[in-house]
């Protein structure tokens, strides 16, 4: 039974606990949610996303610091008034909304105008919600009370409100309601504060406060608190990047990685019984070298004498098996960071300086990430050496622990050795530059990914990649040149709509620049123009393919983001639009809405075409389409192409849209299937709204 004591301790961390709960459930809900709301000026490629999760550790480390300045400066009383006025100007910045003034232009990289962006919507918020988790539980601590297990809660909520946005939100609420209603918890929020700041204070004179006792900290294990966050943080979001780029383009895939990230934070943080050396010291090398194994080029064809191994390796090398890989060792070296960050946290005293210190380390290991890695290497190299990181964090955790060090010290060179070996095997199989099928001609990253340019030399055949999809092909003899080919060939949808065109001169636009390959189809005449996003491309379709110079139409490249560009324009009276940027490692839901689809009805001509590439493994797509159909009254046919290695031919699919209702007569579409035919329901995307669960397969 608990005494009378244990009882008032017990209730008196019940308005704290709401508090710290209902704030970092706040912080982790308006994450996706400023991701989603900064969608149709930005887009959703991976560098949108990562720069959003770099404004979100920048921020947090200066509430945090905030937080630690306050504590140590201010009295109680001084620090609520001080708290009382950042919430209150959070408020008038409410409901979050777009400043246009932020709105990007041309082609220039969009990482500055992004970070402006989101510090004028949900800046003061997000900085006040930061704040409060630290500066509550010092509160808390100053009564002698223990703080460490309402960080563990924190984070409980953080990762609810990660799973909840996608699966309870987003697919029910338009984003103008989400707004309003992140904004009234933000406001239940700060009268919880207020409940919380007043009976502290009121409390303060004759309550008990914590002892002054416990050792400082020194300078090396500050450096070792920012280290051993820094490095998780960086493998998160390597691993992250690595699952939907390399393994599958998988909506929702990128919660994962996160979630377990928070987990670990969670078991660390609420007690000693779940971090246990013995346990997770010996996994996390072995798992350094297997994720480093699975990814060379042909680990799923490696072959040995035993056929239960070879079953293994061919499981591991799958999607399901890489998810499994890589969740599992992300896990295990997140275990190992946070629980020696939990061995290590300090006397409560000491507890904003800590909180301070891990939140600086998160912020370095993502800045690592999101911003020098894409200026540094050409391609992921920052997943082997966040690999290799690990590993050697562990072994600093061994031999800096002065009472448990000589009995863990058999275990260093194991770990190094393992670590160097992931190392070794993690760069070489980014940068092998040839084996047996391909040789790589050219490498380049910015914001936007990676790109790359493989040939086939048995073949004759050259291929534009993003990540693992291909953005075009061509054949390397004169013969075949200038042949169109993937997703483009004489057989596929846009194929058949341009030749079933009119003679003369036609006026063509296509979203998605890729290799080129539709300027194939250019006539004397014609008028060709690509709007392309990554002003990457375009170089590399010039450089390294032939298309836009050898094609016979007048081409020109409009470099930014598509649905922008187009904004901007006068109606084109396009005689065919394409829309081809599906083929990446993001959906681009916002080039999918009713808005973008009366975009580009406004630039077709009366009897123009507009084609959708919606090919996609993990989507069906046609039933957004077709909610645009219904809704601007237009004729739409389904066009499948089976791929066709010979002629360099991808299967795909293709929605074509027009108005004109003599062009599905001819011949060519007499078997293809009218979308309103379909089987299952429209599926209507706004820019406010879209349900990505729906459109699973």
């Amino acid at each position: 039974m608990d005494t009378p004591r244990e009882a008032s301790a017990g209730n008196s961390l019940l308005l704290p606990a709401a508090t710290i709960f209902l704030s970092a459930f706040l912080l982790f809900q308006v994450q996706p949610m400023a991701g989603k709301l900064v969608l149709p000026w930005f887009g959703g490629s991976a560098g949108v996303w990562t720069t959003c999760l770099l404004f979100f550790q920048a921020l947090l480390l200066l509430g945090y610091l905030y937080a630690h300045l306050a504590v140590r400066h201010l009295s109680q009383r001084h620090q609520v008034w001080l708290h009382g006025a950042l919430l209150g100007a959070a408020l008038l910045t409410l409901p979050l909304r777009l400043h246009p003034w932020f709105r990007p232009s041309g082609g220039a990289e969009p990482l500055g105008r992004l970070l402006g962006l989101l510090l004028a919507t949900i800046g003061l918020p997000y900085l006040a919600l930061s704040t409060t988790g630290p500066l509550v539980q010092a509160w808390v601590a100053r009564r002698g009370q223990a703080p460490y297990r309402l960080f563990a809660l924190s984070n409980l909520a953080s990762m609810l409100a990660l799973f909840s946005y996608p699966v309870i939100i987003e697919p029910f609420l338009p984003m103008k309601s989400q707004s309003w209603l992140w904004s009234a918890g933000f406001a239940l929020f700060a009268a919880l504060v207020f409940l919380v700041a007043r009976n502290r204070a009121d409390g303060e004179p004759g309550g008990p406060v914590v002892s002054e006792e416990g050792e400082a900290p020194g300078p090396a294990m500050k450096l070792l608190w920012i280290a051993f966050a820094a490095v998780p943080s960086a493998l998160l979001m390597a691993v992250t990047t690595h699952l939907s780029t390399n393994v599958a383009p998988i909506p929702f895939l990128w919660v994962l990685p996160l979630g377990l990230y928070l987990l670990s934070f969670i078991l660390c943080f609420d007690g000693t019984r779940w971090y246990r050396r013995g346990c997770f010291l010996p996994l996390l090398p072995v798992l350094l070298v297997a994720m480093s194994l699975s990814l060379q080029p042909h680990f799923r064809q490696a072959d040995s004498p035993f056929p239960a191994l070879n079953a293994a390796v061919r499981w591991l090398g799958s999607v399901r098996g890489q998810v499994v890989l890589f969740g599992l060792g992300l896990f295990v070296a997140c275990m190992v960071a946070h629980g020696e960050l939990s061995r290590r946290r300090p006397h409560p005293r000491f507890l904003t300086g800590f909180y301070l210190r891990l939140s600086l380390g998160g912020a370095l290991g993502g800045l690592f990430v999101a911003w020098a890695a894409p200026r540094i290497f050409t391609t992921y190299l920052e997943l082997p050496l966040g690999l290799a990181a690990s590993g050697a964090m562990a072994a600093l955790a061994l031999a800096w622990d002065p009472g448990e060090a000589s009995r863990w010290r058999p275990a260093l060179a194991p770990v190094l050795a393992m670590s160097g070996v992931a190392l070794v095997l993690g760069i070489h199989a980014f940068t092998l530059d040839h084996d047996a099928e391909r040789t790589v001609v050219a490498r380049g990253r910015n914001f936007y990914g990676t790109l790359a340019v493989y040939d086939n030399p048995e073949r004759a055949w050259r291929v534009l990649a993003h990540g693992t999809i291909t953005h075009g092909g061509q054949f390397l003899d004169a013969a075949r040149a200038d042949r169109p080919s993937t997703y483009y060939s004489e057989d596929s949808g846009v194929g058949l709509a341009l030749a079933s065109l009119q003679e003369g001169p036609r006026k063509l636009g296509v979203v998605g620049l890729g290799a080129g390959s539709l300027a194939a189809y250019g006539r004397p005449g014609d008028h060709l123009r690509f709007y392309e996003i990554n002003p990457l491309v375009e170089p590399f379709a010039r450089r390294h393919f032939t298309y836009l110079d050898h094609g016979k139409a007048a081409t020109e490249v409009v470099l930014g983001d598509a649905r922008l560009s187009l904004e901007a324009e006068a109606p084109q009276g396009y005689d065919l639009l394409a829309i081809d940027a599906f083929s990446s490692d993001s959906i681009p839901v916002h080039l999918l809405t009713q808005e973008a689809f009366a975009l580009y009805f406004r630039h077709l001509s009366p009897r123009g075409v507009l084609a959708v590439h919606v090919s996609n493994r993990y989507l069906a797509l046609q039933p957004v389409v077709r909610a645009a159909v219904n809704a601007f009254h237009k004729q739409a046919r389904v066009v499948d192409t089976e791929s066709d290695q010979e002629e360099g031919a991808y299967g795909s699919t293709w929605v074509l849209v027009t108005q004109d209702d003599a062009f599905f007569s001819r011949a060519a579409f007499q078997d293809n299937e009218d979308v309103k035919r379909l089987p299952g329901a429209s599926l209507p995307w706004r820019d406010d709204f879209s349900n990505l669960f729906r459109a699973l397969k």
